[in-house]
């Protein structure tokens, strides 16, 4: 587990809930994704936009995701949440996402991300490759 944590605060809007005025479950899957981009800008020094130039990838292409929802968060409500890298492998990771509302756990979340690169043999597949070790160790 890395002990690099990004967090971020924000206000549910009207946008992101059903007609009940609850969140819409898909909508928590856009903040985490957000949150695992910027992560990655927090730790590396890189926008979203650069990290392609920078480091030869794609990108942290998401491959898996899934989510807990223990307590709704409802127009209104300020919300913060919490990212990490729970485990680097040679060419995934695994992120972990809390989101909270007035300090009481509503939902948690998990991403498997890939280190995305163009395969080799054919530049319009993806594949992965290892993470180097200089940017696994960003995050402490």
């Amino acid at each position: 587990m890395t002990s690099l944590i990004y967090r971020r605060q924000l206000t549910i809007e009207w946008g992101h809930c059903d007609p009940a005025g609850i969140v819409f479950n898909p909508r928590f899957f856009e903040m985490f994704d957000v949150n695992s981009w910027k992560l990655f800008e927090t730790a590396l020094g890189v926008k979203q936009e650069s990290l392609a130039s920078t480091f030869g990838i794609i990108g942290i292409a998401l491959v898996d995701a899934s989510a807990n929802f223990m307590k709704p968060a409802k127009f209104g409500d300020a919300i913060e949440i919490a990212s990490r890298i729970k485990e680097f492998h040679r060419s995934s990771f695994e992120v972990e996402h809390f989101i909270s509302i007035d300090g009481d756990l509503a939902v948690e979340g998990g991403e498997t991300r890939i280190w995305a690169v163009h395969d080799k043999n054919d530049p319009d597949k993806i594949a992965t490759a290892a993470i180097p070790a200089e940017v696994i160790a960003k995050f402490g």
